[in-house]
């Protein structure tokens, strides 16, 4: 095993990546706040003490909970929690402020887009991001709102009536009954935020660019975009093995 490996820790899940010196080759999706699946993956991928590891994440307290079980396993352990450790040129307001998996997007897809080319990351998970990378590579902010899960769960939650609904296939509205009403509502507000969004930059921004999609809803996204992408589920792994520089 020639590389690290590097670890996202998400609002829904933990991911384990195996790596090259170049790019991740293999994905474990780990369910959160479960150190019994952890110790089984560790088993299975056959680790040793000499593993170099490095961390990440937006949930602060998993990742800190995952790392205190790595040290006791492995000698080397980094975490990556700021932007000031990202060769990564941020121009927002509060730099420090922005979510790390954004940034660790941007850090990566400076590395796979055309030269001279813009690109806007799209990391739809818990919550949906919508980023935009100029041509040198600058990051210069995005959107976030919610994902799939979080939309059909607000509804429930902020209702009477409403279920709570499965947004296991997108469903083309109109909705004959209730349930297929909220799945036709939120899909189409997921995929027609990202749409919009896309049109926004184009048209702010009136120059090339590439589209990277990323996270867990990234494939079901993908079939309804009106623009072409590049489906990547290692991306915000490989901004964090490429966080080095």
């Amino acid at each position: 095993m020639s590389g690290p490996i590097v670890v996202d820790v998400g609002n829904t899940r933990i991911k384990w990546g195996l790596c090259s010196s170049a790019q991740v080759w293999s994905i474990a999706s780990l369910p959160p706040d479960d150190l019994g699946a952890l110790l089984k993956q560790w088993q299975e991928w056959k680790l040793q003490r000499d593993q170099v590891w490095i961390v990440s994440g937006v949930h602060p307290r998993r990742r800190d909970t995952l790392v205190a079980w790595l040290k006791e396993r492995s000698d080397s352990v980094e975490v990556l929690d700021s932007c000031k450790q990202l060769p990564l040129q941020i121009e927002v307001d509060h730099p420090e402020k922005v979510g790390i998996d954004r940034l660790l997007n941007a850090v990566a897809a400076n590395r796979r887009r055309q030269e001279n080319v813009a690109a806007i990351l799209i990391d739809a998970g818990t919550a949906v991001t919508v980023d935009y990378l100029d041509g040198a590579g600058v990051f210069r902010g995005g959107a976030i709102f919610p994902g799939f899960g979080l939309m059909a769960s607000a509804l429930h939650d902020y209702t009477a009536l409403l279920p709570i609904v499965a947004m296991d296939e997108a469903v083309l509205p109109p909705g004959a009954s209730t349930v297929h009403a909220i799945q036709a509502g939120v899909f189409h507000a997921v995929v027609g935020g990202i749409e919009r969004l896309i049109f926004e930059y184009q048209r702010r921004y009136p120059t090339a660019f590439e589209i990277f999609l990323t996270g867990g809803d990234a494939k079901r996204v993908s079939t309804r975009l009106h623009h072409p992408v590049h489906v990547w589920p290692e991306m915000t792994l490989e901004g964090i093995l490429h966080s080095r520089g």
